[in-house]
C-alpha cells in the first residue's frame, strides 16, 4: 500500500471500501527535554553546524574562509599584544645579563676583574655600542655570548656590525675601530640581531676612563618611558585591538543570510528553533576554529619577520615573541566563544520558519543618546589628564587614557547606524539608481553599517594615532632644528692635563672639514671645610683665547684666574673670592670619601662677565683659570670639554671628526644635534600603522563583497522582474555603487571627526602642538574610496548573472 494512500472510510474515488490495515506502532520519542538541551545535544548540533560549514561547496568554503581570515588576523593581532611583556622582559633580560655599570665599593685588582669603559659612537646616524676592557689577571669575569675575552688589540663584533664593517659603506667605520676582528659574539650577549654592538681588549685603557668589575649582571632596573612615549604606547595597543574585536564580532556574520535560508531548509524536515541556533553556532565555530588556527600560523610566520623589524632601537630575536601562557589560553577560549555568542545575539531578532525567516522584531527606531553616552564618556575620561601638566604614568592616569580612547572609538561604531539612518530615512528624489540604493539602505542598513563599523574605527584610530605621532616628530624636529643650528660636535672625556687636551685641539683642527675646534679642562671646587648640602662651583681652565669665548675678559696673560659674574648661587655658597681657600677635589656624594685638595684664589683674581648661554656657548662656569696658574691634574676627576664646528658641505666631516675623536679616547662621550634618531623611528612606527590599516580596510572590503552578493541573491527575482521590464543594467550598476558609496563616506566622515578629537586630546595630554597628518588623512580617505570601487567592480559580475528573465521561473 502507498503510504499516500487516503486511510480507512475514504472512497478511494469510486465510493467502495476496502479493509484497513492495523495502525504501524508508534516510534519511540526521547522526552523532549533530553531531546532539546544536554551536552550531548549541544555537541551533536554544533557538529551537524560544522559539517554545514564544511560541506558547503565552493559558495560556503569561500564564505567560510573569509570568516577564518578576519578571526585569523585578529588572533594574529592578539597574539603579537601578548608577546609584548614577554619579548621586553628578555630584551631586557639580556642587557642587564652582559652589562655592569659600576659597583659602588669597586674591587681591587686581582685575578678575576677586569678594567671596563664604555665606547659607544655613531656612524650615518646608526648607534654602535661598544665596550672596552683590560683583564687584571688570568681569569678575568666573561660576558654571555662570549666564551673567552679577546687579546690586546682584537675585538669581538656582533654579526650585523661585521656585516657593516665588510660592506664598502663601513669603510670609514673601520678607520674609527681599529682593532682586528677576532670573532663574532652570540646571540646570548645581544639585545637583538640588527644590533650594533662590539667588545674590545685596549692596552690604553686607564683608571681614569674606565671602572673595576668583577662580574657581569646588573641589578639595575630600565627608566620608565617618558609621558609621549606611555601615552604612544597605551594608544596603539587601543588603535589596534578596538578595530580588531570589532572585525572579529563582523566576521563571524558573514555569509549570514545563506546561512538563515539554510536555517529555513532545517525547520522544514523537523528541526525546532533551538537546534537552528545551535546549528547556527556551529557553523561560526568552525570559521572561528579555523580563524584560530590561521592567526596561529600567520603569528608564527610574523614573529619571523622580528629580527629584521627594528623600532625605538628595540630589535628581538624571534623566540622573543612568545605570548605569556595565561594571555595565550584566554584567546584560544575566548575567540570561539565570542563567535558563539555573536552568532546567538544575532539569532535572537529572528524567527527560522519552514518556509523562510521572519524578523520578529519590529523596525526600531534607533535612539541617539545611549550612543552618545560612549564618545561623551570617553571624552570626559580624558579631559582631565588635558589639565595635569606634566602627565604622570601612574595606574589611574592609564586606565583613564585606555578606557576614555576605547569608549571614543567604539562610540563610533553606535553612532554608525544611527547616522547612516538618518541620512538614508531623510533622502528623497534623485536618479533611479540612486533612489533604488536609498531603498534599500532604508530597509535594511545592518549588514552594510556592521561591515562599515570595522573601516570606521580602524581609520579613527589610525588618524589618531598618526596625529600623535606628528606632533610628537616635530617637538623633536624642533628641538634637534633649534640646536642643530649651528654645525657643531661635543666631546666629553677624562682629562690628564692642559697638555693633553692642546695635542685633542691640534689633531681636530687637522681634520677634513673642521671650520674651529676649542676647548678646556673643567672641574668643580667646593668649601672648606665641606658641609652637608654644598653644591661644587664649576672651574673651566684654558688659555685665554679659550676663556675669552666663556667670559668678556678685559685682558688676560697665562697666569691669571677671572670670578664670572652675576655669581651663581653655587659660588656663592661656598664663598668663592680673591684669597678665599677652596677644596679642589669636593665630595661627590658616593663611593669612597675624597681627601681634600686646598688652594688659595689668587687676590689677583678679577671679574668677568659670563656670556649669555647659547648654541655656541650652552654652558656657563663660576671660575676661570689659566694654566700657569693652577696645574690641571690637581682638580679631582678633570674632564676635557671639547667643542668643534664643522662644515656641512664636507662630505662626511662627521664621521671623520668621529674617527679622530675616537683615536684621542675612544671613550669619550659625544654630545651632538647631527642625528636625530627619533625621525628614521617614527617613519618606521607610521609606515607599519599605515599598511596594517590598508589591510584591515582590504579585508572588510571582502566582507563588504559577500554582504552586497548576498543582498543581491535574495533579491534575484526581483533583478530578473526589472530585467524583464527593460531596466539596464548601468543602472542597477550604479545602485550598487551609491549602496556601498554612502555607507563609507558616512563613516569616514565619522572616523574622521572621531579621530581628530582623539588626536588633539592626546596632543594636549603631553603638551605638545596639535598638527594634523593631513597626507595620511588623505590617505586614508583615497583608501577608502578605493574599496568601494573595489567592492562595486567585484560585485557587478553576479549582479549581470541575475539579471536574466530565467530567473522568474518557479516550480
Amino acid at each position: 500500500m502507498s503510504p499516500l494512500r487516503p486511510g480507512a472510510g475514504t472512497a478511494g474515488g469510486r465510493g467502495t471500501s476496502t479493509p484497513t490495515a492495523p495502525p504501524p506502532p508508534a516510534a519511540p520519542s526521547l522526552p523532549p527535554a533530553a531531546r532539546r538541551s544536554g551536552p550531548l545535544t549541544w555537541a551533536r548540533d554544533l557538529a551537524m553546524g560544522m559539517r554545514f560549514a564544511a560541506g558547503g561547496g565552493r559558495e560556503g568554503w569561500i564564505r567560510t574562509a573569509l570568516t577564518a581570515a578576519g578571526v585569523a588576523l585578529g588572533v594574529a593581532v592578539l597574539l603579537i599584544g601578548a608577546s609584548v611583556p614577554t619579548l621586553m622582559d628578555a630584551w631586557h633580560g639580556r642587557e642587564k645579563a652582559r652589562e655592569n655599570l659600576g659597583q659602588e665599593h669597586p674591587p681591587k685588582a686581582g685575578d678575576h676583574t677586569v678594567l671596563y669603559a664604555s665606547a659607544n659612537t655613531t656612524f650615518h646616524g646608526e648607534q654602535i655600542r661598544g665596550r672596552l676592557i683590560r683583564p687584571d689577571g688570568a681569569h678575568p669575569p666573561v660576558p654571555p655570548g662570549i666564551r673567552q675575552l679577546p687579546g690586546p688589540g682584537r675585538m669581538l663584533v656582533s654579526p650585523a656590525l661585521h656585516e657593516l664593517l665588510a660592506s664598502p659603506e663601513g669603510t670609514l667605520l673601520r678607520e674609527r675601530l681599529n682593532y682586528t676582528t677576532a670573532g663574532v659574539i652570540g646571540d646570548e650577549g645581544l639585545q637583538g640581531p640588527r644590533e650594533l654592538t662590539y667588545l674590545a681588549q685596549s692596552g690604553t685603557l686607564h683608571e681614569p676612563d674606565g671602572y673595576r668589575v668583577d662580574h657581569f649582571g646588573k641589578n639595575w632596573d630600565p627608566q620608565p618611558l617618558r609621558a609621549p612615549a606611555v601615552v604612544l604606547v597605551i594608544m596603539t595597543c587601543v588603535a589596534l585591538m578596538t578595530p580588531v574585536m570589532v572585525f572579529i564580532g563582523t566576521s563571524v556574520r558573514f555569509g549570514n543570510e545563506r546561512r538563515e535560508r539554510r536555517l529555513a531548509a532545517l525547520r522544514l524536515v523537523g528541526a525546532d528553533v533551538p537546534t537552528t541556533r545551535r546549528i547556527a553556532s556551529g557553523e561560526a565555530l568552525f570559521g572561528a576554529l579555523l580563524g584560530l588556527l590561521g592567526g596561529g600560523a600567520l603569528f608564527l610566520a610574523a614573529r619571523r619577520l622580528a629580527s629584521a623589524i627594528t623600532l625605538w632601537d628595540i630589535n628581538v630575536f624571534p623566540a622573543d615573541v612568545t605570548p605569556a601562557p595565561l594571555p595565550a589560553a584566554l584567546i584560544v577560549l575566548l575567540v570561539p566563544a565570542a563567535a558563539v555568542l555573536v552568532t546567538l545575539l544575532a539569532q535572537r531578532g529572528i524567527t527560522v520558519e519552514p518556509l523562510g525567516i521572519v524578523r520578529n522584531r519590529p523596525p526600531v527606531r534607533r535612539r541617539l543618546w545611549w550612543r552618545l553616552l560612549l564618545p561623551v564618556a570617553g571624552v570626559l575620561l580624558l579631559l582631565p589628564l588635558t589639565r595635569e601638566h606634566p602627565w604622570h604614568d601612574t595606574p589611574l592616569n592609564t586606565v583613564h587614557l585606555a578606557a576614555g580612547s576605547t569608549l571614543l572609538l567604539f562610540g563610533v561604531t553606535a553612532l554608525l547606524p544611527w547616522l547612516v539612518d538618518a541620512v538614508v530615512g531623510r533622502l528623497r528624489g534623485g536618479p533611479v539608481p540612486w533612489q533604488l540604493a536609498i531603498r534599500r539602505l532604508q530597509l535594511s542598513s545592518g549588514s552594510a553599517t556592521r561591515a562599515v563599523s570595522g573601516i570606521t574605527v580602524a581609520v579613527a584610530g589610525a588618524i589618531a594615532i598618526h596625529m600623535l605621532m606628528t606632533g610628537m616628530q616635530a617637538g623633536y624636529q624642533d628641538a634637534y632644528a633649534k640646536s642643530g643650528r649651528i654645525p657643531q660636535i661635543g666631546f666629553w672625556g677624562n682629562a690628564a692635563g692642559w697638555q693633553q687636551t692642546q695635542q685633542a685641539l691640534t689633531a681636530l683642527r687637522a681634520t677634513p672639514g673642521v671650520s674651529q675646534a676649542r676647548g678646556t679642562v673643567v672641574g668643580s671646587v667646593g668649601r672648606l671645610p665641606a658641609a652637608n648640602g654644598d653644591i661644587p662651583a664649576t672651574v673651566a681652565l684654558g688659555s685665554c683665547a679659550e676663556l675669552g669665548r666663556l667670559a668678556h675678559l678685559p685682558s688676560c696673560r697665562d697666569g691669571e684666574v677671572f670670578l664670572t659674574t652675576p655669581a651663581r648661587e653655587a659660588s656663592r655658597d661656598i664663598g668663592l673670592a680673591p684669597g678665599a681657600t677652596v677644596d679642589l677635589n669636593p665630595p661627590r656624594g658616593y663611593g669612597e670619601p675624597t681627601p681634600p685638595r686646598p688652594w688659595t684664589i689668587p687676590p689677583t683674581a678679577r671679574p668677568a662677565p659670563a656670556r649669555d648661554l647659547s648654541d655656541a656657548h650652552p654652558f656657563q662656569y663660576d671660575l676661570l683659570i689659566t694654566p700657569a696658574a693652577l696645574d690641571a691634574g690637581r682638580l679631582g676627576s678633570p674632564d676635557m670639554e671639547l667643542r668643534v664646528d664643522f662644515d656641512r658641505a664636507t662630505p662626511d666631516a662627521v664621521e671623520h671628526i668621529r674617527n679622530t675623536a675616537a683615536r684621542i679616547n675612544p671613550s669619550m662621550f659625544e654630545s651632538s644635534s647631527v642625528d636625530n634618531p627619533h625621525d628614521r623611528q617614527y617613519d618606521g612606527v607610521r609606515t607599519a600603522l599605515f599598511l596594517g590599516a590598508v589591510t584591515t580596510l582590504l579585508l572588510i572590503g571582502a566582507g563588504l563583497i559577500i554582504s552586497t552578493v548576498e543582498q543581491l541573491h535574495e533579491r534575484r527575482r526581483l533583478l530578473s522582474a526589472l530585467d524583464a521590464h527593460g531596466t539596464r543594467r548601468a543602472t542597477l550598476g550604479w545602485s550598487v555603487l551609491w549602496q556601498t558609496t554612502l555607507p563609507v563616506l558616512l563613516g569616514l566622515a565619522l572616523a574622521l571627526a572621531c579621530g581628530l578629537t582623539l588626536g588633539t586630546l592626546l596632543l594636549v595630554i603631553i603638551g605638545s602642538t596639535v598638527t594634523v597628518d593631513w597626507p595620511v588623512v588623505a590617505g586614508m580617505a583615497g583608501i577608502g574610496a578605493a574599496v568601494i570601487l573595489f567592492v562595486t567592480a567585484l560585485s557587478l559580475p553576479p549582479l549581470w548573472r541575475m539579471m536574466r528573465p530565467e530567473g522568474l521561473r518557479t516550480e
